[in-house]
């Protein structure tokens, strides 16, 4: 089941040309980087000072949208999540994984930024944990949409992260002439069905934003670069 066969969200993976760069951190001109959230306001049908981003720090941490948080105030975590209407949630990536959470028995949606750091900490059981709590979410009705992010045929790591973290990951390394390389979408994917969300809820775009920087920003083909984003919002 996809995000698509819901009428009362709004969703949307954004690309270099249907967003731009999204990010206030990256060395763009703020007013060009305000004007692209305006655009994309306007085609998406929200409110842009109504847009909850984040202050993204490679964490675990999921916040739950309050009346202190806008466009102006992102918060400082790696997830989001919210039952209000209207109120749409992004998350920006540069090859770590965007991934949106829609809970269409509770009316609870979320979004969530997971690179390497992220998936080690197992920040998408934090989400799921997050809105069973305030929501009263039941894993199993759960949607998930996976955006583009780096794949394992182009994400190499060090030896030192293969050697600490094999224990536990040893199943989303490849080795290839010598080097490791990480597949981190295969480790969400286990996350996400070790927490109760059912396969056939689980949307994986399968793209790899580093084999096409034509379509998405990606930090480990470019280095200083833009970011590209997931939307999602009640209606």
């Amino acid at each position: 089941m996809r995000l698509d066969a819901f009428s009362d969200i709004l969703h949307n993976f954004t690309t270099r040309e249907s967003g731009g760069n999204l990010a206030f951190h990256v060395g763009d001109d703020i007013e060009a980087v305000n004007e692209h959230h305006e655009i994309l306001s306007q085609e998406l049908g929200y409110k842009k000072d109504a847009l909850i981003h984040m202050k993204q720090i490679h964490s675990d941490i999921v916040h739950v949208v309050g009346e202190q948080d806008g466009f102006g105030s992102p918060p400082t975590c790696d997830a989001l999540v919210t039952n209000k209407k209207n109120t749409p949630l992004m998350v920006m990536v540069a090859d770590c994984t965007p991934v949106l959470f829609y809970d269409p028995t509770c009316r609870a949606i979320g979004v969530a930024h997971a690179g390497r750091a992220g998936a080690f900490g197992n920040i998408v059981a934090n989400v799921v944990k997050t809105m069973q709590k305030e929501y009263g979410s039941k894993p199993e009705d759960i949607i998930v949409s996976i955006g583009s992010a780096i794949g394992v045929c182009c994400y190499e790591v060090g030896k030192e992260i293969h050697e600490a973290s094999h224990e536990e990951f040893g199943y989303a390394f490849e080795k290839r002439d010598g080097s490791y390389y990480l597949d981190v979408n295969r480790i969400i994917l286990s996350q996400l069905q070790e927490c109760g969300i059912k396969q056939e809820h689980i949307d994986n775009s399968g793209i790899c934003t580093a084999c096409n920087t034509h379509d998405y920003f990606s930090y480990r083909a470019e280095g200083q670069t833009g970011r590209f984003a997931g939307v999602l919002m009640l209606k």
